[in-house]
């Protein structure tokens, strides 16, 4: 894979966010706001970082990605499609009947999808079973797994800490979309996250704050996460809707797809910043 640059990648990012954006708006319905405030993330993995083939999806020593907030499938959908694991024309019939691209990831359907995810707190889980497999089958692969902040809510993340740690899964790479916003509001509001790094440390993982929108970061982060000795969590400050002005910090998008005046809007704002 050729190693793109830093503004080629925001370039995608950014490519990705327009996909999310009209996808959900064909579909009316879907998740923008936390596919929106992920999109960097997702152009650094699967256009710079990780190792993968879309004309090969079965590849045995590809890495894995596990999406475990499943219900931001759009991006993940926009990333494949940009990586040429099926056409971008099918990105529209995101949630159409008969669509292989439903509003949760199945594995199976879409080639590229690891895990079926959906079900909130069961990705990391999945990741450590992944990577435990690679370890025990001498593979060198990595395995990453996007979490979001809401979703820690749920006990059987830790569980899955606790695991990975027991382990030394050092070649697991957690991120945590931390954009404080869930379907109800500020996630502190809900059940407190807070101190969240000091909760991973105390799980016996590497911890490491970046903030979510520099793709620099994001990419001195998984380097740095590559050489830890033990599980390492990223915990990325982000921007729920992230690139639509309207969308930003607005929980009211976490499930929620534009109308006609709004995605003419988002589309302009984000047509403008794509070269």
């Amino acid at each position: 894979m050729a190693e793109l640059s830093v503004a080629e990648l925001e370039n995608i990012a950014n490519k990705l966010r327009l996909h999310v954006v009209e996808m959900t708006y064909a579909a009316n319905s879907g998740h923008p706001g936390g596919s929106l405030s992920a999109a960097d993330l997702m152009a650094v993995l699967y256009f710079r970082v990780m190792r993968h083939d879309p004309s090969n999806p079965q590849w045995e020593d590809r890495d894995r990605f596990v999406l475990s907030k499943g219900h931001v499938a759009p991006v993940l959908y926009a990333s494949l499609a940009e990586s040429g694991y099926f056409p971008v024309e099918d990105l529209l019939t995101l949630r159409k009947i008969g669509s292989k691209l439903q509003g949760h990831p199945v594995r199976g359907k879409v080639p590229g999808v690891e895990m079926s995810t959906g079900s909130l707190g069961q990705g990391l889980s999945m990741a450590c079973g992944i990577a435990l497999a690679g370890k025990m089958d001498g593979k060198d692969y990595t395995t990453y797994c996007l979490l979001g902040d809401g979703e820690l809510q749920s006990g059987q993340n830790w569980e899955a800490a606790m695991f990975a740690r027991q382990y030394s899964l050092n070649n697991l790479i957690a991120f945590v979309d931390r954009n404080h916003l869930q379907i109800t509001g500020n996630t502190e509001g809900a059940v407190g996250l807070e101190p969240l790094p000091e909760k991973w440390k105390a799980f016996g993982w590497n911890v490491i704050m970046i903030k979510g929108h520099s793709i620099r970061q994001i990419i001195e982060a998984i380097e740095k996460a590559k050489n830890a000795t033990r599980p390492t969590v990223i915990i990325m400050d982000t921007i729920k809707g992230k690139g639509v002005s309207f969308m930003e910090n607005n929980a009211g998008f976490h499930g929620k797809a534009c109308n006609a005046e709004e995605f003419e809007k988002a589309v302009a704002e984000l047509k403008a910043v794509i070269q």
